[in-house]
């Protein structure tokens, strides 16, 4: 790839994300369907089954997932110009419009339309969001230690205060350990 052509994807990724950034309300799990959409199904970007292995990623590293994402998407299609691309894409719609909002804030507050428009944006980031579990759902390991991992996990997470790093890691170690065991009994796990 030339470097006008780079910087000509770098410029897509740029856009995209910033539609992205601009147009979800929620945060980064009810941005993770229009992720998916924009950058898997309509553009062929990265294949739709990379999107669960992009979320674990982006879940699993420190920051938030929406620009984790973003920025794994961005490298994976135009390298490092790419992901920077990305992730300048869907934080600057964030930053320019939490910066008008803070300048505002208290007086839009006092408006009634204001607080009902709240309501409703956090009604429609809730189905966003349960969108995006029943998508990962679709595509999940359905056999029993996916189960497993996955209640044990939940559990986990509900009833203790420990780390969601420390909980993601022993996810992780118990899926290499089974995958390990399942290879060499020689079965594909």
């Amino acid at each position: 790839m030339t470097l006008r052509e780079r910087l000509r994807q770098c410029l897509r990724l740029f856009l995209i994300f910033l539609k992205i950034g601009a147009f979800t309300f929620g945060g980064g799990y009810a941005m993770i369907p229009l992720i998916e959409y924009e950058t898997a199904e309509k553009r062929d970007l990265i294949e739709k089954e990379e999107i669960s292995d992009i979320v674990a990623i982006a879940e699993s590293t420190p920051g938030p997932i929406a620009i984790n994402s973003a920025t794994f998407v961005g490298y994976r299609t135009a390298g490092v110009l790419g992901s920077a691309a990305a992730t300048l894409g869907v934080v600057l719609p964030s930053f320019v419009i939490i910066l008008v909002i803070a300048f505002f804030l208290r007086r839009l507050m006092e408006y009634k339309v204001v607080q009902y428009a709240f309501f409703g944006i956090r009604a429609g980031v809730l189905a966003l969001i349960v969108k995006a579990v029943v998508s990962f759902w679709k595509r999940a390991d359905h056999r029993v230690f996916g189960w497993c991992v996955m209640v044990g996990a939940f559990a986990w997470a509900v009833l203790t205060d420990w780390t969601i790093i420390g909980l993601l890691a022993l996810c992780g170690a118990a899926g290499f350990v089974y995958c390990t065991v399942q290879r060499k009994r020689g079965k594909t796990p």
